[in-house]
């Protein structure tokens, strides 16, 4: 009877005590950072793949502030993100911020400055009692950077990442090739501002625990404010030079980043990189020795609007194909030069039927099958100021004028929620690119995880479910 007990309730004792060890062992602490990448997934420090799913909340128009504080808190617009089943933000900000920071003697400007400078003193000032009332922790103190602060602060609250985005260098509406912000070196875009304005925030971004990555420039483009200029400096050479001074500048400010970089033509081509061919009109490629030290740290970033002037194409094949050229392809073991990609703007219309649009729905499709990241443009109703219109109103905003519903919650409820859900359910052999994701990644398929799981148990709980079982069978 004792060989009988030690062949059987001892490995049984075992098992539980195994169990309840697992059990009790701490799991990662959200958000398990810092982020690098490994072929074409993003992995959190357990090595488990990642996929940014997430919405664009502009801060970088004429007053630097983020947008819709006047209608809702911050919470609230935070709450609303993470309903949808985001898990993330690209929060975006001027360079011209951090300008005023320096001329400023190191300081920052207060809100109810910015807001009377941008919509004058009566309007400024209704705006900003508005913002105090929806924030009770601002007061007439509280600074531009400090509202970024406590975003942050409330979306790690609600485990949301940030992604900052530097999206133009003279704050405004974006993007023109004709608004000085288009090419480095254009009337606004001073090189050495730009790379001082992202080691600055890189820096000010260590406090937040989940900033996990920063953008280069937004939407690159034909600096035609100027043919000359335009035609001797517009190419991926200098592309090459600039992005390499922006990496190193953020980077040397903060290591634990992943550093997001895009292409020309508003950022719809990333083709060379991708393909490595030829940076023109030289003839050198990418090299990920150029990057030492972080070359794991680097996505790529595209934008998809053919339907900014009209209906977009409706042949999903066409659509696919496209994304595909423009940079997706980097996703494939096909790519010379493989990368995660991040669709970080693309969005249209929010009406009653923005749900049934067939270009946005091949899109959805595509990143969602690819298990490619994506940020649609954009949460907001409406804008401080755009364009010199007060209270503007934003159709392409998710949200309606004052920021208290969905503007579309079809679109919202039949399209983009369970695109969410999908792009978020891990398919480690997306993309034909088999063998770079961890399987056993915490962003596993739910088949997986039902197998693993059942009725919601554990894996070593089930297991020593099983082992009791075992003896009496056998028995």
């Amino acid at each position: 009877m004792a060989n009988l007990g030690q062949r059987y309730w001892l490995p049984l004792f075992l098992a539980i005590a195994g169990a309840f060890a697992s059990l009790n062992t701490p799991r990662a602490t959200w958000p398990n950072g810092p982020f690098v990448t490994s072929g074409r997934w993003i992995q959190d420090a357990a090595g488990s793949a990642v996929t940014y799913v997430g919405v664009n909340w502009p801060g970088s128009l004429d007053v630097m502030i983020p947008e819709g504080l006047q209608y809702q808190s911050i919470e609230s617009i935070v709450s609303r993100i993470k309903s949808l089943g985001m898990n993330a933000i690209r929060l975006t900000y001027a360079t011209e911020m951090i300008d005023q920071y320096y001329d400023n003697g190191k300081k920052d400007i207060a809100i109810q400055k910015a807001l009377t400078d941008a919509l004058g003193q009566d309007a400024g000032t209704s705006v900003y009692n508005k913002i105090i009332a929806n924030n009770p922790s601002f007061n007439s103190g509280t600074t531009r950077l400090q509202v970024y602060d406590a975003i942050a602060a409330e979306c790690a609250k609600q485990e949301i990442y940030v992604h900052l985005d530097n999206h133009v260098s003279k704050a405004g509406w974006c993007c023109s090739p004709l608004d000085g912000n288009a090419w480095w070196g254009d009337q606004y875009f001073n090189v050495a501002n730009w790379t001082r304005g992202l080691s600055f925030m890189a820096t000010r971004g260590k406090s937040w625990p989940n900033l996990m990555s920063m953008s280069l420039r937004n939407e690159l483009r034909t600096p035609l404010s100027n043919f000359t200029f335009a035609s001797e400096s517009y190419n991926w050479e200098n592309w090459y030079t600039y992005i390499k001074q922006g990496s190193d500048a953020i980077h040397s400010a903060n290591q634990d980043v992943l550093i997001f970089l895009s292409g020309l033509s508003s950022d719809q081509d990333l083709s060379p990189v991708v393909n490595g061919t030829a940076l023109t009109p030289g003839s050198a490629t990418f090299n990920r020795d150029d990057f030492s030290g972080y070359a794991n740290k680097l996505v790529l970033e595209l934008h998809a609007y053919d339907n900014i002037l009209g209906p977009g194409p409706s042949d999903c094949n066409a659509v696919q194909n496209e994304l595909s050229n423009d940079g997706f392809k980097a996703l494939t073991s096909n790519a010379e030069n493989q990368f995660p990609v991040v669709l970080t703007e693309f969005g249209l219309v929010q009406n009653g039927t923005a749900a049934h649009d067939p270009y946005i729905s091949c899109i959805l499709d595509y990143i969602s099958s690819q298990n490619a990241g994506w940020m649609i443009w954009a949460i907001q109703g409406s804008y401080y100021i755009r364009e010199g219109v007060q209270d503007h109103d934003e159709s392409w905003g998710l949200l309606v004028h004052n920021w208290s519903d969905w503007r579309s919650p079809d679109f919202v409820t039949n399209s983009l929620t369970p695109t969410a859900t999908k792009t978020l359910t891990i398919n480690p052999d997306a993309g034909s690119s088999a063998g770079t994701a961890n399987k056993k990644s915490g962003g596993t398929s739910t088949k997986a995880l039902i197998s693993l799981g059942l009725f919601d148990l554990r894996l070593p709980l089930y297991a020593a479910i099983l082992a009791i079982g075992m003896p009496v069978i056998i028995y």
